[in-house]
Formats: C-alpha cells, structure tokens, sequence
C-alpha cells in the first residue's frame, strides 16, 4: 500500500475503527487455531481427528451458508456482525474451561463456525461503505495486511502459550478479542439502508442465485473459485507430507516453507498497489490463479528445498492479490442489495469443493504419491485461471 493511500483510507474514523476490530479479532482467531489443533492432538494423538475439527468448520457454511446470505443483505449488518462475536465470545469462553473434552472442543469448532458463517458476508458487504470507492482496494489491502501480520507474529506467541500455560488462556484471549470487536463494531456509522419488502428466505435466496446466474462474471467466476478449491484444499493440507515424502525435510524447514508463504502474503499488497490501477480487469483476479498453478507444478517437479521456498513465497504472493482483487472486484461490481448473498454463495462454493478436496487428496496421496497431487492440483488452477480469462470481459462492470 501507498502511504498516500493508505493515509486516504484511514482518515475516515469508521474505517479505523473497522480495521482495528477486524485486526483485534484475528489476534484472538491466531490464538484459538493454534490451540484448536494442539488440544485436538494431545487428546487424541491423530491426525484424522485434527482434519475432522476441519470438517466441524466447513459444515457450517454448507448448511447455513446460502441463509447467512440473505440475513446480511436483509438486517442491519451492524447488528449482524455484533450479535455474532458476541455468540463467537461465549462459545470462546465455554471452550476455555472445557478444552479438556473433545466433544467440547468439536462443538466449540462448530459453533464458532456457525456464529463465522453470518459475520463474514457482513463484513465484507459493509467494508465499501466505510470508504471511499477508489479506497476499497487499499481498504482490503490494510485488513488482509493486518491479518497475516497478525498470524505470522502471533502463532508462535500462542503456541508457546499453550506449550507452558495451557490452552485455556488462549481461548479466554480469543473470547476478549472478540468482545472487543463487538464494542468497536457497535460503534461503527454505517449509511441507513431501505426497508426490505416482505419476502421468504427462499425466496431471497433465490434473488441471490439468479443474480450471479444471469451474469456471465459472476457465473464464471463461481467455476473457476469450485475448480481452484478443488486444488488447494488437497495440496495445502497435504504441504506437510510434501515437505516429509518429497523434500525429505523435517519440522524446522516445513516451517520455514510455511514461513515462505506468510512472506508472500504479507508482500502482495505492497506488489499490488504499486503495479495495479484498476483491479476490475481479468488479469488482475485470474492471473494469480495461473501464478499458483505453476507454483504446484513446480513443487511437484523439483525436490530441492531453495526452489520450494521461492515458490512457496510466489505462491503466498498470488494468493494475497487474488484475494484483495476478489474481495475488491465482488463489493464494486455486486449490487449493495444482494452482496450479502453473492458472497455467501462463494463461500458454499470454495467450502464444498475444498472439502472435497481434503478427502480426495489425502486418499490419492497414498495412493498415487503426493507429486501426483500436486501436479494434478496445479493443473486445476492453471485451467481456473484460463478458464476465467476466457470467458471475462475487458473490464468487469457493475452487475445490475
């Protein structure tokens, strides 16, 4: 980000108070993953039952993802986004005293996502409100920056918390993030919106379906997001058995590889907004798709661990600006009414094909070697992105 910019983007009080609680509330999620996935293994001892607490998360968003949608376009997103971190506190707060029993510990997963599955959508429907429209690029950029800073600095604070104090303080900090972003949220001016129109929730959800239906982009982009998470659900929850099987490297390399990919992410807004001055061009959304396509055929390819970190920070790079550009594109070209609801809808889409992906992936793994994977993974991407060149216009104007 610019410093011009972003000093544009902050001058406006709503916006720095979106910001901070956003960035506050992903302080309390580094913590509450770290720890989700530490006490699912000390009390288990398995992997398989670390991935289902995976499961528990994606659930959620494929039962209620496509009603969370039309809530947020219907209700005042404020309230939406303040009743669900208030629901996420005391779900965080129950965990932090019963971590020691894995029914618990699954439902707590569930529950979050649950209370996650509303909070989302409004969020990001309720970001270009707070800005101005040549800000929202920035806007995203500043909380996606944040975001990875925040994962990147906090996750070994959190692990080395549980390691000596246990995971319950790390829940209790989940929870006080959490209320935190409740009060900065219920602060927030957001514009009056009309009043909606009786209708049904399915009804609305169908509003919402032939909207990206009837848009050739927005249709478009829907494969291309199924096919891209159809990829990079396997191979990044497989880079750990890459890293063992293919790059012969042990716990201290994977998480410099990890590493590699949080450098990459933190370093895509900066390579974005010095090279991008519309991002409603295909380039920008779908090229990233074809940068991390070639990164996994590239970790399939070479077993030398020099090339899978520079890779594995080209891939954390594609994978920052093409989420700044979605999230960016999606909230200037989608109509306010019904933005709730297209996003929404994406979320269902990436979430069912990565769940798919998860199960898939680690069957062919073992079946077929995890170079077979990657290799497959990269060539669903690069065919996402060519498939989003193919059939996106010049330029992406707003849908009506």
């Amino acid at each position: 980000m610019t410093p011009s910019a972003l000093r544009r983007a902050l001058r406006g009080p709503p916006f720095r108070r979106f910001l901070s609680a956003r960035t506050i509330s992903q302080w309390g999620d580094t913590f509450n993953s770290v720890a989700l996935v530490i006490v699912v293994f000390r009390l288990t001892g398995s992997g398989v039952k670390v991935a289902e607490t995976v499961v528990f998360e994606i659930v959620p968003v494929l039962a209620l993802g496509l009603f969370a949608g039309t809530v947020v376009d219907r209700a005042p997103r404020r309230r939406v986004m303040v009743i669900a971190d208030l629901g996420r506190a005391a779900v965080a707060v129950a965990l932090a005293g019963l971590s020691q029993h894995l029914g618990v510990v699954y439902a707590a997963a569930f529950t979050l996502s649950c209370f996650s599955v509303f909070f989302n959508p409004a969020a990001q429907s309720a970001l270009p409100d707070l800005v101005g429209p040549d800000d929202v690029v920035t806007a995203n950029s500043a909380l996606w920056s944040a975001a990875v800073i925040s994962q990147i600095a906090l996750a070994p604070v959190a692990g080395a918390l549980v390691v000596f104090a246990g995971a319950g303080p790390a829940f209790a900090i989940n929870a006080a993030s959490f209320v935190v972003s409740a009060l900065l949220i219920s602060g927030l001016e957001l514009p009056a919106r009309p009043r909606p129109t009786p209708s049904r929730p399915l009804a609305d959800i169908a509003v919402g379906l032939r909207t990206i239906r009837q848009s050739p982009f927005l249709s478009t982009l829907a494969a291309v997001q199924a096919l891209a998470a159809l990829s990079a659900g396997a191979t990044s929850a497989l880079l750990v058995v890459l890293a063992e099987r293919h790059l012969h490297v042990g716990p201290g390399r994977y998480g410099l590889l990890i590493a590699a990919i949080g450098v990459g992410a933190g370093l895509g807004p900066l390579v974005l907004h010095r090279l991008v001055r519309d991002v409603r061009r295909p380039g920008w959304l779908f090229g990233p798709y074809l940068v991390r396509g070639i990164v996994d055929l590239v970790l399939a390819a070479s077993a030398r661990f020099g090339v899978a970190v520079i890779a594995l920070g080209a891939y954390g790079l594609g994978t920052s600006t093409g989420n700044v550009t979605y999230n960016s594109v999606i909230q200037t070209v989608v109509p306010e009414a019904v933005r709730g609801r297209v996003f929404a809808f994406y979320d269902v889409v990436w979430q069912t094909s990565r769940l798919a992906s998860i199960g898939l992936g680690g069957v062919l793994a073992d079946a077929i070697g995890i170079r077979t994977v990657y290799g497959f993974g990269g060539a669903m991407l690069i065919v996402a992105g060519l498939l989003g060149f193919g059939f996106a216009r010049d330029d992406l104007s707003p849908t009506h």
